[in-house]
């Protein structure tokens, strides 16, 4: 639940106003960390900058598309940080309640688990302080790691240590590619159903 039961209104507009009449530990963290993944740059500055604002939202989709808004403006470094905050593609451990049924609605075989550990050690050698993130969507970790060798210009494979890590490039932090996944990445982030 996202708000006390006390507090329940007959409208979504009056459930987002209590979410943002709150501080920064109350029912709009709680919401967001929900939807989103708990990360510290959350709650220290998408909430303040949220519940200080003067925004008029009556729907979930307005405070994401809200959110969104003002991740969008921070810094490259900044949005690293929020993106930071996910988990990998693939983890069993740690996670927050919708990524753990969003990840685990299929059982994934254990190759594939390898695979996914070996593609995000190879999208943080290349992607230096991100995480690869994606909509999820309800597809398999296997098509997930499709699109993460994809993403990462890699042929198809099981194999839990090709290509070796040595062997990717890191692109420069900052620079126009690294900006461009972050940017990417940001906007993957704020997919929720």
């Amino acid at each position: 639940m996202l708000f006390p039961a006390s507090s329940l209104a007959d409208s979504h507009e009056h459930r987002i106003c209590y979410l943002m009449s709150h501080s920064i530990d109350g029912p709009l963290a709680f919401a967001l960390s929900t939807l989103l993944e708990p990360s510290s740059i959350l709650t220290d500055r998408l909430v303040p900058e949220l519940t200080q604002s003067d925004l008029k939202l009556s729907s979930y989709a307005e405070l994401i598309d809200a959110a969104l808004d003002r991740v969008s403006h921070w810094s490259h470094e900044q949005q690293a940080q929020f993106i930071a905050g996910h988990p990998r593609i693939g983890e069993t451990k740690a996670l927050s309640h919708l990524s753990a049924k969003e990840q685990a609605e299929r059982a994934t075989p254990p190759e594939v688990l390898a695979r996914l550990a070996h593609l995000n050690a190879c999208y943080e050698r290349k992607y230096e302080g991100l995480r690869y993130i994606t909509f999820v969507n309800g597809r398999s970790r296997a098509e997930i790691a499709i699109e993460m060798e994809e993403a990462l210009g890699l042929e198809h494979s099981f194999s839990t240590d090709q290509p070796p890590l040595d062997t990717i490039e890191p692109v420069e932090v900052e620079g126009d590619a690294w900006k461009g996944e972050v940017t990417r990445a940001v906007g993957d982030s704020f997919e929720v159903e």
